[in-house]
């Protein structure tokens, strides 16, 4: 019988080679490897996340990388199937509400901050002084929707349904002394409809990306009081102890966070 004797060198070569590419699979998947994935809208999500990214991520030992959408579902489907670690843009009865509505298994790590939904006219200067028979858009998701109605519901323009909450939709409005009409239009859309309604209630970070100050030109805006509206550091659920999460988590509501979005923001945007 021959004997062969594979040199040391190539033993040692399929071993660093095999280590790598098991490297390479677990960085690349979404759940793996040292970089954190973040998915966010661009404002002010993405600028919060960048300013982690540029003056404490690195301090903190925090490989971090920010990925930006522009709508309100492809954040979550895509942390779902693991593209991301992470994701930063949503409030929890809408994280709740997609997770009924979708199939999925998301959940809030951490509340960041307040951006708060506003009423904003190019017609009017006074949620009071509606018109009869005005034009009113909505988001035509379920949760904002309902908070949008919940706003105008405590000014007394419109009454809604007891217990109607975080699942109002225009059919739940038992009292409409102006005889408004509710238009639904998707959140990134609300911006853009000014022109053609009376008032919108568009999101925060869509109204920032629209040039829109929340705290400046809104006709009616949120209170930070009380309000269940806070967004969330969410991850996929059995992630949440994920060390690199929790680095984040703990970065997001630091000091030095809550003191960026206070001059940055100037009350357009509130940290928690």
């Amino acid at each position: 019988m021959r004997t062969f004797t594979i040199p040391a060198a190539v033993i040692a070569g399929a071993l660093v080679l095999g280590l790598t590419a098991c490297g390479s699979e677990k960085a690349d998947a979404g759940g793996g490897g040292d970089k954190l994935v973040v998915g966010a809208t661009p404002t002010p999500a993405g600028e919060v996340l960048a300013y982690v990214q540029k003056n404490l991520a690195k301090k903190a030992g925090l490989d971090l990388e920010v990925k930006e959408f522009t709508d309100y579902v492809l954040p979550n489907t895509a942390l779902q199937q693991g593209e991301l670690d992470a994701n930063l843009f949503q409030h929890a009865p809408y994280l709740k509400d997609f997770n009924k509505s979708k199939g999925t298994t998301l959940t809030a790590v951490t509340e960041v901050y307040l951006p708060p939904l506003g009423f904003y006219s190019k017609k009017v200067e006074d949620i009071a002084k509606l018109r009869d028979g005005a034009t009113v858009a909505l988001p035509n998701d379920a949760t904002n929707e309902a908070r949008a109605l919940e706003l105008l519901a405590s000014q007394g323009v419109i009454e809604l349904k007891k217990g109607a909450g975080v699942n109002a939709t225009p059919k739940d409005v038992v009292k409409n002394p102006k005889h408004l009409t509710f238009k639904e239009l998707e959140a990134a859309q609300l911006p853009r409809s000014l022109d053609d309604v009376d008032v919108a209630a568009v999101n925060n970070n869509f109204a920032l990306d629209a040039g829109l100050s929340p705290k400046k030109d809104a006709i009616l805006l949120e209170s930070v009081k009380d309000n269940p509206y806070n967004n969330v550091l969410a991850v996929k659920k059995g992630d949440e102890d994920d060390p690199r999460v929790r680095k984040l988590a703990k970065l997001l509501t630091s000091p030095e966070v809550r003191k960026f979005i206070e001059e940055k923001y100037q009350g357009s945007v509130l940290p928690v």
